[in-house]
């Protein structure tokens, strides 16, 4: 039996070359005039979406390759010492494969448990629990995040602590705040409910 083969031409719309990923910085914050100051305090120094659903909305729809529904793809470029404030995701698992450099991951309500992954090691952080992860070593460090949403909904809000939104507004302006409201980060410390 013969199978149906995509021509060279299709197969290519279906590839994420690295050179040529643009960072969800570029497509989301720039638009919204939110200073790379701002941004550093919300997530990994650039994020490079690589594949996401095409009805995804969120900051990883530019993503070139459109995938799966309830898969979503980037990946975290950290200089040393770098990485996003403490935040959980409301409706999606995060998942983490070192891929260079070493990643402390910390969790709890106050970052009070830590880990360490070094490269190739991976873990899966459920939905509602309080992350951040910064690169630990002396080189630029790389994860691969893959986004899973645990409800239809093609999303991914984000939600910091009150203090980060203060943070924030006092050294960028209430323009900056609001623009990261805009594309899906939320700033409250309520506990979320499973």
């Amino acid at each position: 039996m013969k199978t149906k083969s995509l021509t060279s031409e299709a197969m290519e719309t279906r590839v994420a070359r690295f050179n040529k990923l643009q960072t969800y910085q570029r497509q989301n914050f720039e638009t919204h005039g939110i200073p790379s100051g701002a941004v550093e305090k919300t997530t990994a120094q650039r994020v490079y979406p690589v594949m996401a659903p095409a009805d995804y909305q969120g900051r990883s729809a530019g993503a070139p390759v459109k995938g799966p529904r309830g898969l979503i793809i980037s990946i975290a470029e950290c200089e040393p010492g770098n990485g996003p404030g403490l935040h959980r995701h409301l409706s999606t698992v995060e998942n983490f494969l070192c891929l260079s450099g070493r990643f402390e991951i910390a969790w709890g309500d106050q970052g009070e448990h830590t880990l360490v992954l070094d490269p190739l090691d991976m873990i899966s952080v459920p939905r509602g629990e309080n992350r951040s992860f910064r690169n630990i070593s002396n080189e630029i460090g790389r994860l691969l995040v893959m986004i899973v949403p645990e409800t239809d909904e093609q999303i991914d809000p984000i939600s910091y602590a009150p203090s980060v939104a203060k943070e924030i507004e006092n050294e960028y302006g209430k323009t900056a705040l609001e623009g990261l409201q805009k594309i899906g980060f939320k700033f409250e410390d309520e506990p979320i409910t499973s």
